[in-house]
């Protein structure tokens, strides 16, 4: 399930302990660079603590009163210069060697949902949105890099810094010394916790409307041909607009709340500081503290409070990185309606055999798409599945590729139920030409390569001549190296399918689908697509959907459906004669050929 966007306080911080216990791993993959990490950072927290020490007897030292006053001071002011250099050189050399943890784990955990989002099953990418996955992706990596650089090197060390300070006024000076520090950090601490808890829900609004603003911005500009034809351009704006209004309100009540827990913070450090100056200088007013105590305490104060301030917008910052990695861990979250069995083998294919056995399926169970579905297409068969829109000849396909599971009855390819071998292997064995091709924003040899990304080009060449791309390609400027475009947009209907058939051509597979696969093509380019497909569909178990009845009069069985029923099947000729669906619909398509020259879609 996905965690809501409501979920309750307590709730929350389980999830951002949760969050963070996922991260611990990462950075122990790299525990020798942790551990020398760590070493540097106590020794640059102790040279800066020991930096107002050293202040203090510099000031005493040019009291005056005091004798050897020209050759400490100059040792003292190397010695303070020098703990400046140790602490700078530190802290670099810590970010240094830290850096490679952090830009790693970064890298595993986008590499982790990226993979997890393609292990998803399809009932999930058809639900999402792209661009808002995409941005809470872009979110969440960039939060990760935060939450651990500062997590690890700044909450904990800024806490220690406190506690070192206030251990050295309480063991140089009086009680008050002490308890001023600690009472001011008690509370500073607290004001902060409570007043950005109640700001992350301007956080929460502001991403979950960022994503939103996101998803529509990249679906209208996927879409821009539809926008353009219906004129709607400022429709889109619109609509765009609607959720960067909401974003708005939430980022100014989030700047506005930030600004008022500034000031809060800066008041309650001011108070107290203030009172321990009041203390320190009463002190060397009444002769019980030197002038270098006071300078002392004036530094250490700083020295604290600086870095508390910082500690409350780390604070902050993390908690803002929490949230932004919510909706990013919440696609982890996302559970896998497909999974391969533990003992699940590679898929073993010797013949090529496929077998619908009694198959029935829903995507909804109010809503049956198959019942009863039995056949079997006998290893170099040819058969072809036809009938009316929305008859669930498509979610044959899916289920043979496993895209979802049965509910009842089962699929078997050489006798080995699809359930218990490797998805990996199935889809390896079966290839296929979709109906509506979807290519990649790059080149034409890199689309029809993607089948088999290490071919030789010769095969990649060789595949193209057969699926007659051979002479458009040649047409081009770029050859093979024209950029498709955004979806393949800048191609033909026809084009795209011709890649995609060079793509089955150049994988080889046992198993064929034909999806509807000439739908875009004219008549010319259809009869030389249909005799490639006869050629390489020698020794292959093929697999056709159609509509267009005359690309698959040769088919071994036709099977018809109707509302995701078989209700005749035989070949063509059988079919024909016995005068039912089949034969309608083969009338119909003729006398459309009849009307209008050519076989419609």
């Amino acid at each position: 399930m996905r965690p809501s966007r409501d979920t309750p306080p307590s709730d929350r911080k389980r999830n951002d302990w949760k969050t963070i216990r996922t991260l611990l791993p990462f950075l122990w993959e790299f525990k020798q660079r942790v551990v020398v990490a760590l070493i540097c950072l106590v020794l640059a927290k102790v040279a800066i603590v020991g930096v107002p020490l050293l202040l203090k007897e510099i000031v005493d030292a040019l009291d005056p009163s005091q004798v050897d006053i020209v050759i400490l001071p100059i040792f003292l002011v190397l010695a303070y210069g020098l703990l400046r250099i140790i602490s700078l050189l530190f802290g670099e050399l810590r970010d240094a060697i830290f850096a490679k943890v952090t830009q790693r784990s970064v890298r595993r955990v986008a590499l982790q949902v990226f993979r997890h989002l393609h292990a998803l099953s399809l009932s999930f990418h058809l639900d999402r949105q792209t661009g808002g996955v995409s941005r809470d992706i872009e979110r969440g990596s960039r939060g990760i890099s935060f939450l651990l650089s500062f997590l690890v090197f700044n909450i904990l060390p800024t806490l220690v810094e406190i506690t070192l300070i206030a251990l050295i006024l309480f063991s140089n000076y009086n009680l008050w010394f002490a308890l001023v520090p600690f009472a001011t950090a008690v509370i500073y601490i607290a004001f902060t916790l409570i007043v950005t808890e109640w700001r992350m829900k301007y956080r929460r609004k502001m991403n979950e409307m960022d994503s939103k603003a996101n998803t529509r911005a990249i679906d209208s500009l996927i879409n821009f041909e539809t926008v353009k034809y219906f004129g709607n351009e400022e429709f889109e704006t619109s609509r765009y607009d609607e959720n960067l209004q909401v974003w708005e309100r939430a980022a100014v009540k989030n700047q506005t709340s930030l600004a008022s827990l500034n000031v809060g913070q800066g008041v309650i450090i001011a108070i107290g500081i203030t009172t321990l100056m009041l203390l320190a200088s009463k002190g060397v007013a009444e002769g019980e503290l030197t002038i270098g105590d006071l300078v002392l305490i004036n530094a250490y104060l700083l020295q604290m409070f600086i870095p508390m301030n910082f500690l409350g917008f780390v604070y902050r910052e993390i908690k803002h990185s929490l949230v932004d990695m919510e909706r990013m861990f919440g696609i982890l979250a996302e559970n896998k309606a497909i999974e391969d069995k533990p003992d699940a083998k590679a898929l073993a294919v010797t013949k090529g055999k496929v077998q619908f056995d009694h198959v029935a399926f829903h995507y909804d169970k109010n809503r049956q798409i198959l019942n009863d579905i039995d056949f079997t297409i006998q290893p170099g068969q040819k058969v072809a599945v036809v009938g009316g829109s929305g008859g669930g000849k498509s979610t044959l396909v899916r289920l043979l590729f496993r895209f979802y599971d049965v509910q009842n009855g089962g699929i078997k390819i050489d006798g080995q139920d699809i359930r218990d071998v490797t998805q990996k292997s199935l889809r390896e064995a079966i290839g296929i030409v979709p109906q509506d091709t979807v290519l990649f924003n790059d080149t034409i040899y890199y689309n029809i390569a993607y089948a088999k990304p290490h071919a030789a080009k010769e095969e990649i060449e060789r595949a193209a001549e057969m699926a007659h791309l051979k002479n458009f390609i040649k047409s081009l400027p770029d050859g093979y190296e024209t950029i498709v475009g955004e979806r393949g947009l800048k191609v033909s209907g026809g084009e795209k399918q011709r890649i995609a058939i060079a793509r089955a051509i150049l994988k080889n597979p046992r198993i064929l689908i034909f999806d509807e696969a000439t739908s875009a093509l004219d008549s010319e380019s259809e009869q030389a697509i249909l005799s490639a497909f006869s050629e390489i569909a020698t020794n292959h178990t093929t697999l056709v959907i159609a509509h267009r009845l005359s690309t698959i009069i040769d088919a071994d069985q036709i099977l018809v459906m109707d509302q995701g029923q078989i209700v005749e099947r035989g070949n063509h000729r059988e079919l024909l004669a016995a005068g039912k669906v089949y034969a309608g619909m083969w009338a119909l398509q003729q006398e459309q050929q009849r009307t209008t020259g050519n076989t419609t879609d």
